[in-house]
């Protein structure tokens, strides 16, 4: 066993005063394998030292925390007796040094957290963030750099959600400087169960076996929980061997033999393997029982003979579970898991003694009480301090910005890979295996599923605005569940719960954890209002690099319900309908909308100002509106205005269907640019046949309705400002829209 030095502790992430408390909570010096076991589970990424105060803000984790603590993801029932479960994971780091694998094993590690729910996995979902991609927006090794993480990231991704056979369904992609080198790749599953099925991850029953199953350990991916809980240096090449590699197709037979296992009624408790590997599903099985388990390594199915008991505790090989079985039954689960070709082996059973103990060749390699490992995690709160260019962009000024080519400015940003068409991207990935998916990319806010079993419908969404969490975190917090909100209403859903992925910079810089604790305030008190519970998600921290820390980027995925799946609509209306505004009362607009906008940030090259607030109770009565306008059949289409303002979402229409005219565009006593372009919360086209229940069903809700167009048999766009007539053929709209993002990829 290598000596136990300063080195050698810091190595694996942990530090003095840490290694210090190891030292007093065990009464003696830790072996070198129960050293690593607590470095991976102290990491931010499995202990959550620096964001766990702040998460309390959310109402549900602190409840998991002060109760029973949390599961692998929250359980919202949508009636017939059905739960639907979700959650987002990160696999940044990973991703950044290993672009393919990262993605694709960040995409199989949230499938196994969502099936050891006791849920199949229905539909996948992911956030991505990137660097610059064009030409001269960075030096052209950058650029590089940029395009080989995009491509390969996403190649990951739809390697391994097309194998696994769960369609990705839905997603966004963001790209801004300072994720150079930075790139975020979130990874969201959703899940379907019986609500009188659902799975625990508690061990328990004295002398119940303990299982392994799934694929054999290796020597991949050790360390993985600690390498992501480190920012991203010039060793960073050399963490490869931290990537976990990934089988989709061994995947796939484990959905499968898991749930048929399940099925059975054998297994007590089962977890996924993720990360920290057989450390984490064994401790924290463990210690969620209250139980203890002693474990034989030798009985490892193993890819290496040579494993040390070290390397196979810290090992993240995927498409690996641990179940304990009921004493007697085990059998029926082997058998399962066998018969489709998936190793499962007796490594050891629950006892009474309450600590994991762990064998390797007949030698004791770590016996620890479980919840030294799951309870005693230091917790640290660091200080926080407001930047000054916070204070800065309150005084930013739209009336100074110079006059534009408003008509250009449309193009301008209808390229940007920010706004375009991600078409690209999603044409790489399955939407519709599995046959439930009834509205996917591009052609609604969300995407829309419809689950055998019932006749409900589920709207999903992954949403999130770096630029306006950086200029006003608190803010963009809020927005980012407003906006994901809006997002599946418009599809005729009733938002329902939220999973989020909160990825920042180091926690211990302290205007990183302020950005850190604004966010997730903004994020939890407008998932109040809005009634849609955070019920499960995920942390993310050290996510700089040389070039600095990436923006503040909490993301949202937004789960949303429909009576009727079949009711569901888009964001292309039938030629004929009236083009109608709906929105919240805001009589006070603080920058006109063009305070982090991507207007200023696109075209007059400003990172300035503030986001407009959104009235989080009327946006709670706008998706309400929307949902029982569809229901209705009064809301036909409807398409929410976010990035670019009016002028992109009629663009974005226009592109998807027939002619659009706008003749009347709101707020006449601000300046033309914040009129098309200006990003106001809380504002929806919707396309009606009858503007007077629309203006009825607007005043039930206490919204505001403005009749600005229509849809024609005609192409393209025309806008009306006053005596100025702008106009767009579709043939302009479709170039700078869908072929934006191919053509850079394709080295245009």
């Amino acid at each position: 066993m290598p000596l136990i030095t300063p080195e050698v502790y810091t190595s694996m992430g942990l530090n003095a005063e840490e290694f210090a408390l190891i030292l007093e909570l065990l009464g003696r010096e830790p072996s070198y394998t129960e050293l690593g076991m607590f470095a991976v589970m102290w990491s931010e990424h499995c202990g959550y030292k620096y964001s766990r105060p702040v998460l309390a803000y959310f109402k549900r984790y602190k409840e998991a925390m002060e109760g029973d603590g949390l599961e692998n993801a929250g359980i919202v029932d949508i009636g017939d007796g059905i739960g639907i479960t979700m959650k987002v994971e990160s696999h940044n780091h990973p991703s950044a040094v290993e672009p393919y694998q990262g993605a694709a094993t960040g995409v199989g590690g949230i499938i196994r957290d969502i099936l050891t729910m006791g849920a199949r996995p229905i539909a996948g979902l992911n956030s991505l963030r990137f660097g610059p991609i064009r030409d001269n927006e960075a030096s052209p090794e950058i650029i590089e750099r940029n395009r080989y993480l995009f491509e390969h990231i996403v190649a990951g991704i739809a390697g391994y959600g097309n194998c696994v056979g769960v369609p990705t369904v839905a997603g966004e992609v963001g790209f801004h400087p300072r994720y150079s080198g930075n790139p975020l790749v979130n990874a969201m599953c959703v899940g379907i169960l019986k609500l009188d099925e659902v799975t625990t991850a508690a061990a328990a029953g004295i002398g119940n076996p303990v299982i392994y199953l799934g694929s054999a350990t290796g020597k991949d991916g050790i360390h993985g929980a600690t390498f992501a809980s480190d920012a991203l240096g010039e060793d960073s090449e050399a963490k490869r061997p931290n990537v976990q590699i990934g089988d989709p197709f061994a995947e796939k037979l484990l959905i499968e033999a898991t749930l048929e296992a399940l099925a059975t009624g054998a297994i007590v408790a089962i977890q996924d393997m993720g990360a920290a590997g057989l450390t984490c599903s064994t401790v924290e099985m463990a210690s969620k029982g209250s139980v203890g388990m002693d474990v034989d390594l030798d009985l490892v199915p193993m890819r290496e003979d040579d494993m040390t008991g070290y390397e196979l505790m810290l090992s993240e090989s995927q498409e690996r579970m641990l179940a304990v079985a009921e004493l007697g039954r085990e059998q029926e689960v082997l058998d399962v898991f066998r018969k489709w070709g998936l190793k499962a082996e007796v490594i050891g059973y629950v006892t009474d003694n309450g600590l994991v103990t762990i064998k390797r060749w007949g030698h004791v390699e770590a016996q620890v009480d479980p919840k030294l490992l799951t309870d005693h995690c230091p917790v640290y709160k660091s200080t926080t301090e407001i930047p000054d260019y916070f204070h800065r962009a309150a005084k930013f000024d739209p009336t100074s910005l110079p006059k534009i080519d408003l008509h250009a400015a449309l193009t301008q940003l209808l390229s940007s890979p920010e706004i375009s068409s991600k078409r690209w991207v999603f044409e790489q990935y399955d939407q519709q295996v599995q046959t439930q998916t009834t509205l996917s990319f591009g052609r609604g806010d969300a995407a829309v599923l419809a689950p055998r079993g019932t006749e409900k419908g589920i709207a999903l969404k992954i949403d999130g605005n770096a630029r306006q969490c950086y200029l006003h975190p608190y803010r963009g917090g809020q927005l980012a569940v407003a906006e994901a909100a809006r997002n599946v209403a418009c599809t005729g859903a009733t938002p329902a719960a939220v999973t989020d992925g909160l990825n920042f910079g180091n926690p211990t810089y302290p205007h990183v954890y302020w950005q850190f604790s604004e966010a997730v305030k903004g994020i939890a008190d407008a998932a109040e209002v809005m009634q849609t519970p955070v019920i499960s998600g995920n942390v993310s921290f050290y996510n700089q690099s040389d070039l600095g820390e990436v923006p503040p980027t909490p993301l949202i995925g937004m789960l949303g319900i429909l009576d009727d799946a079949r009711q569901r609509v888009g964001i292309a209306p039938e030629s004929g309908m009236e083009l109608v505004l709906l929105s919240t009362v805001k009589n006070e607009v603080e920058q006109q909308g063009l305070g982090a906008s991507a207007l200023l940030a696109e075209v007059y090259g400003q990172e300035d100002g503030y986001p407009e607030a959104p009235e989080m109770l009327d946006e709670y009565r706008l998706c309400q509106a929307l949902a029982e306008g569809v229901k209705e059949g009064i809301v036909l289409a409807a398409h929410d205005l976010s990035d670019g303002g009016l002028a992109v979402a009629a663009a974005e229409i226009a592109v998807a269907g027939a002619g659009v005219q706008i003749v009347s565009v709101p707020r006449p006593k601000h300046r033309d640019e914040a009129r098309l372009f200006g990003e106001i919360p809380g504002r929806v086209l919707v396309s009606t046949k009858s503007v007077l229940k629309l203006e009825q069903l607007a005043d039930k809700y206490s919204l505001n309705l403005m009749p600005v167009g229509h849809v024609g048999s005609g192409e393209g766009l025309q806008i009306a400002l006053g005596d100025v007539k702008l106009s767009w053929t579709k043939r302009e709209l479709e170039d700078a829209f869908e072929g934006s993002i191919s053509r850079v990829m394709a080295g245009a």
